[in-house]
C-alpha cells in the first residue's frame, strides 16, 4: 500500500489518498472505505446519448473521474478485485450526477477516501504500508504420504497445493521419492522470498535432501521447523510459534494465532481474560483491559457499514467508545481476520474478548 497524500478537509473530516499495491492492500480497504465516504477515482462508463436511447445501443464506455457517495463495500478475493458501490456526486461529466455507479478497484488503482477517520483504520493503512516490505512466504508442511504448501497472506492463508497418496505397496501407491519430487515442483514454482519446510519426524528433512537434489535454488530459500501436524493446523502451529517471523519481522496472522492461543489457555485455566462484548465492555470500564481484541467483520458490522445490517449490529456496548477507552487507558488493540482460523475462533467467543491486567468479577 503506498499512502500519497493527507488533506484535512471540513467538519474533521480528512482525504488520504491511497494506492493498492496487491490483493492483501484491497482487503484491507475493505475494512477501511465504509457507507457514507466519498471515494474518488477514475472508471468507466456506459453513457447514452439522445440519439441512442432511442435506438436502445445500450452506449459507449466512456473514461471518467467519479466521486461517489458510497454505500456498499465488497472483496472479490479470487477475482482480485474490490467493489465500491454509490451515489455519484461529482463527475467529470455533470449530466451522470445522482447515478449509482461501481469503482471496480484493483491492484495499482489510485483512490481518494475522505471521512471521519478512526483511529483503527488509519493504523490499518500504516500497517498496510509497512507490510508492503516485508519478504513473501510460503509454509509446506509434509510427513509420510501428504504435502501441502500454503502462501502466507494479511488476511490469512492461501492453500497453494495439496499432495496426497498412499506410500508403500498397491496399485495406487506412490514412492516418497515421487512425492518428493511433486513437492519440490512445486515449491520452485513459487514466487516468494522464503520458504519455511515444517512436519513431524524426519520426513521433511528427507524431502529437503531430495529438493535440493532436484531444485537446488528452491532449497536455498527454504527453513526447517518441527510441528506436530500438517495442513492447517500445521500452519497454524508454524505461526504461533514465530517461525515465521524468523524471516519475516511481524506477520498480522502470526501475531493474531499466538493471541487466540494466548486467550484459550487463559479461558481455560480460568486466569485473566473477558469475552463477549457485555464482558470485555466492563472490563474496559474498571480498565482491566491489557490487549482488546477484536475480528474485523464484527467491527466492520457494529458500525453499520455492512449492507445487510446498515444500521448496525446487535451489541448494546458501543465498539468505538470500548476501542477509545482501552487506548486512553494504555491498552493495546488487535483487529483480526476474520478469513483466517484464529479469526473464526475468536468470532466463535463473541468476535471480541481481551486479555486483561487483573480478574475482574
Amino acid at each position: 500500500m503506498q499512502i500519497k497524500g493527507r488533506v484535512s478537509t471540513a467538519e474533521g473530516r480528512e482525504r488520504v489518498t491511497v494506492v493498492p499495491d496487491s490483493t492483501d492492500d484491497l482487503w484491507h480497504l475493505t475494512y477501511v472505505v465504509e457507507p457514507g465516504d466519498l471515494v474518488s477515482g477514475d472508471t468507466t462508463r456506459r453513457i447514452q446519448r439522445d440519439d441512442e436511447r432511442l435506438r436502445d445501443t445500450g452506449g459507449e464506455r466512456e473514461h471518467l473521474h467519479v466521486t461517489l457517495d458510497v454505500s456498499d463495500v465488497e472483496f472479490h478475493r479470487f477475482a482480485n478485485r474490490l467493489r465500491i458501490g454509490g451515489e455519484i456526486v461529482g463527475c467529470s461529466r455533470e449530466d451522470q450526477l445522482g447515478f449509482h455507479h461501481t469503482l471496480n478497484v484493483e491492484a495499482h488503482d489510485e483512490l481518494e477516501v475522505e471521512k471521519v477517520w478512526k483511529p483503527d483504520q488509519l493504523d490499518r493503512l500504516e500497517e498496510a504500508e509497512s507490510a508492503s516490505e516485508r519478504p513473501d512466504v510460503a509454509v509446506a508442511t509434509v510427513e509420510e504420504g501428504q504435502a501441502y504448501v500454503h502462501t502466507i497472506a494479511q488476511y490469512g492463508t492461501e492453500e497453494y497445493a495439496a499432495i496426497t497418496g498412499p506410500t508403500g505397496k498397491g496399485e495406487y501407491a506412490r514412492s516418497r521419492s515421487e512425492l518428493f519430487d511433486e513437492l519440490g515442483d512445486v515449491l520452485s514454482r513459487l514466487d516468494v522470498d522464503a520458504i519455511i519446510l515444517a512436519g513431524p519426524g524426519f520426513t521433511k528433512q528427507d524431502a529437503l535432501d531430495a529438493i535440493r537434489e532436484a531444485h537446488p535454488e528452491a532449497a536455498e530459500l527454504v527453513t526447517v521447523v518441527d510441528t506436530s501436524s500438517v495442513g492447517d493446523r500445521g500452519v497454524h502451529e508454524v505461526l504461533a510459534r514465530g517461525a515465521v517471523e524468523d524471516v519475516q519481522e511481524e506477520t498480522r496472522i502470526a501475531t493474531e494465532a499466538r493471541l487466540i492461543d494466548e486467550l484459550t489457555e487463559r479461558i481455560a485455566s480460568g486466569a485473566k481474560a473477558a469475552y463477549g462484548p457485555e464482558e470485555v465492555a466492563k472490563a474496559a470500564e474498571y480498565g482491566a483491559v491489557e490487549h482488546l481484541l477484536v475480528v474485523d467483520e464484527r467491527l466492520r458490522t457494529e458500525r453499520g457499514a455492512t449492507p445487510a445490517d446498515a444500521s448496525g449490529g446487535d451489541w448494546e456496548q458501543d465498539v468505538d467508545e470500548i476501542l477509545r477507552t482501552v487506548e486512553q487507558q494504555g491498552g493495546d488493540v488487535t483487529v483480526f481476520s476474520s478469513e483466517f482460523q484464529p479469526g473464526q475462533q475468536l468470532s466463535n467467543l463473541g468476535g471480541i474478548a481481551a486479555l486483561l491486567r487483573y480478574r475482574i468479577q
